[in-house]
């Protein structure tokens, strides 16, 4: 499981499409909109992927994202998740966001694999949110509810 920022951007004067001969065109001026977090779970083996668009990445974001995960797996003994070592990363956080029942009923699923803090793992997760840049978000897009359409679209075609 990793996260990623990303800049809601819209376009200050409309690209020039493309004509015989010429690329389309874009200008370099943009107008900011905002900001926007991306969180990625993936299982590399059977090559499902659980994203989720959120405003920020906060510690409630994180715990939502977590259940998230376990209801995909609502059959599994232990769900295995590796993650950085992130402040949100942690048992307060599902307290903080859940009821005490709910919150140890969700740590319980979960056996949590923390990545070492100077160390450079490359993770699976991090490869997938290069891939959905790469594929899908290397545009300008403005508004949080196109991200999150293109975003599940994507998962929705590479799942």
């Amino acid at each position: 499981m990793d996260e990623s920022p990303r800049q809601l951007i819209d376009e200050v004067r409309a690209p020039v499409p493309c004509s015989s001969g010429q690329p389309a065109r874009y200008d370099y001026e943009y107008k900011r909109c905002g900001c926007c977090n991306i969180f990625m779970g993936n299982e590399p083996l059977t090559g499902t992927r659980i994203v989720d668009v959120t405003e920020r990445k906060t510690k409630t974001d994180w715990a939502l994202f977590v259940e998230k995960i376990a209801s995909q797996y609502k059959d599994a003994h232990k769900i295995t998740l590796v993650m950085d070592n992130f402040n949100t990363h942690h048992p307060g956080s599902l307290y903080e966001a859940f009821s005490p029942d709910k919150a140890k009923a969700l740590w319980d699923c979960f056996e949590f694999v923390y990545t070492p803090k100077h160390g450079s793992w490359l993770n699976m997760a991090e490869i997938e949110l290069n891939v959905l840049t790469g594929q899908c978000l290397n545009r300008r897009i403005s508004d949080i509810e196109t991200m999150r359409n293109e975003v599940e679209a994507w998962a929705a075609a590479r799942n």
